[in-house]
């Protein structure tokens, strides 16, 4: 996939940054037409600790769409809950190059429901 120099500048962007480290996270989000993605990383050890997307709903949740603003919101409660559980209380919330609204927004919704402080 081949990225517009508007895209790829405002990536580069917003990484300058915002870093995550092994006390705070990084929460990076990925959203596509058809789902969504969000995945915390600790930078300093270029380790991935949680990730969830929509591809990873149950046999209970297949009957929402998955690029809705609800499916969303049930992905960020639920890796909200497994940050939790796992000790990490605080991220740093990286939206990318999308605009907080609509399916980003829910995600956070749900983080903050599950009790994840950014």
């Amino acid at each position: 996939m081949k990225l517009s120099k508007k895209t790829l500048h405002k990536r580069e962007s917003s990484r300058g940054y915002i870093k995550g480290t092994s006390n705070r996270p990084r929460l990076s989000v990925f959203r596509s037409n058809n789902h969504i993605y969000a995945q915390v990383i600790d930078d300093s050890k270029f380790h991935t600790l949680a990730s969830y997307s929509t591809l990873n709903l149950n046999d209970e949740e297949i009957f929402i769409k998955t690029n809705t603003c609800e499916s969303a919101k049930i992905i960020g409660k639920k890796l909200g809950e497994f940050c939790i559980k796992n000790n990490i209380n605080q991220v740093v919330f990286d939206r990318g190059i999308y605009i907080y609204h609509g399916r980003i927004k829910a995600l956070a919704d749900g983080l903050r429901l599950s009790g994840l402080l950014f």
